[in-house]
């Protein structure tokens, strides 16, 4: 069976074709500026990478572009679009709708429509891309892989904001997260390396990127995370500030005579380590000028590690026993001083990191902890994409069973 994995944004698309058979990623690539004069089409198969440059003038005609490379040439992936089995969509927010992934139908999209105001940037163009391929590919199962799916059992006394009830019963004001599915990844194959049942692991994993975030996770099911209605809350990320004094908003409105649109663009896009630092959202660059001597950088790093074991700390407590803590993503896979920071001084939790262990993760999933450390801490390559093709296998997998089960 051939998986392709679709995650559209507003002017891009990025794909990978994967032979679920082995799990093989038989190509992988990313569209950019999709609605723009040119397009850019990264394309990698094995060692091999070619970009195509085209006007692309909308999702539809970006995915035709997709699929006529995924079979153009003498060593294309698959000769025609009858070898695609199904298509797995990441799906920003599914609401409380979605508990699961599930098959693409009719009121499937209109729940996901009614989705569009808790994430106006996101679902939109999921829903876009959604609708290309089912287009493109008529008689093709598509599956929607919902980012908010695997938080929707945390339960409801840490999805609830202290605000007037009805704002959650009228308004869908509550807690939701994010990067689901790359947390019940990481917690999967953490379980693995702890040589547990998911059921029975209990763990704190950790998200850093550009965007952050940290989930407990109890007997293999999320039970709180730091992302909250929106990206915005919890850890410092790249560019966004996550928790602040919600007050500040009010305070800077008044003492500079803006509005709340350009409140909300400062916290999403100029805050974080960029906000901080003024050198750059970017945490290699952040600990570069660090080691130059920047205090603003040093600053900046500080408070991102800090906040980091904030988190530790409370979703310890949370959880009451705890077997890991996974670092995952661009920064939780690769930034040895951020790893090192985030778990110093967490000997009272049972948590210690060998130092030389952590300066030696290389590429690989990697047991960091000390001989002696009574939780382990471990660094785990987050995949996504792997985790969207198996959902949409077992989605269709399970539907045609169902179906010959009531013929």
């Amino acid at each position: 069976m051939k998986i392709l994995v679709v995650n559209c944004g507003s002017s891009s698309i990025k794909y990978q074709l994967l032979e679920m058979a082995t799990e093989e990623v038989l190509a992988q690539g990313l569209l950019e500026r999709v609605g723009l004069p040119e397009g850019i089409l990264t394309h990698k198969q094995g060692k091999e990478q070619k970009q195509v440059r085209r006007a692309v003038r909308n999702h539809e005609a970006g995915m035709q572009l997709i699929v006529e490379t995924l079979t153009s040439g003498p060593d294309s992936p698959i000769r025609n679009v009858a070898e695609i089995s199904a298509v797995g969509h990441r799906v920003v927010h599914g609401g409380e709708d979605f508990v699961q992934s599930v098959l693409v139908t009719d009121p499937v999209i209109r729940v996901i429509e009614r989705n569009q105001d808790l994430a106006p940037l996101h679902n939109p163009p999921n829903l876009t891309g959604l609708r290309a391929a089912m287009k493109l590919l008529p008689g093709v199962p598509n599956v929607a892989v919902f980012d908010t799916a695997f938080h929707q059992t945390v339960p409801e006394h840490a999805y609830t904001y202290a605000l007037p009830h009805e704002f959650y019963t009228k308004h869908r004001i509550r807690r939701y997260g994010f990067h689901g599915t790359s947390h019940r990844y990481v917690a999967l194959q953490a379980a693995k390396l702890l040589g547990k049942p998911p059921q029975k692991a209990n763990l704190i994993t950790v998200h850093l990127g550009n965007g952050c975030s940290m989930t407990a996770v109890r007997e293999g099911k999320s039970v709180d995370t730091s992302m909250g209605m929106t990206p915005l809350e919890g850890l410092v990320m790249g560019t966004r500030s996550g928790d602040i004094d919600p007050a500040i908003p009010f305070f800077l409105a008044s003492k500079l005579g803006v509005d709340l649109t350009a409140i909300d663009g400062t916290l999403n896009k100029k805050s974080g380590l960029l906000g901080v630092s003024g050198v750059s959202s970017d945490m290699r660059e952040i600990i570069a000028a660090a080691d130059q001597g920047n205090a603003r950088a040093t600053l900046a790093l500080r408070i991102f590690a800090y906040r980091v074991k904030k988190y530790i700390g409370a979703y310890a407590a949370a959880l009451g026993q705890l077997d890991a803590v996974v670092f995952t993503g661009g920064i939780g896979e690769n930034c040895v001083p951020v790893r090192a920071m985030s778990c110093e001084n967490l000997g009272t939790l049972g948590i210690e990191i060998d130092q030389e262990k952590n300066r030696s993760v290389a590429g690989t999933d990697a047991d960091i902890s000390t001989a002696s450390s009574r939780v382990r801490v471990l660094v785990v390559r987050t995949n996504e994409e792997l985790m969207i093709a198996r959902d949409t296998r077992a989605v269709v997998e399970g539907g045609l069973e169902a179906r010959r089960a009531g013929t």
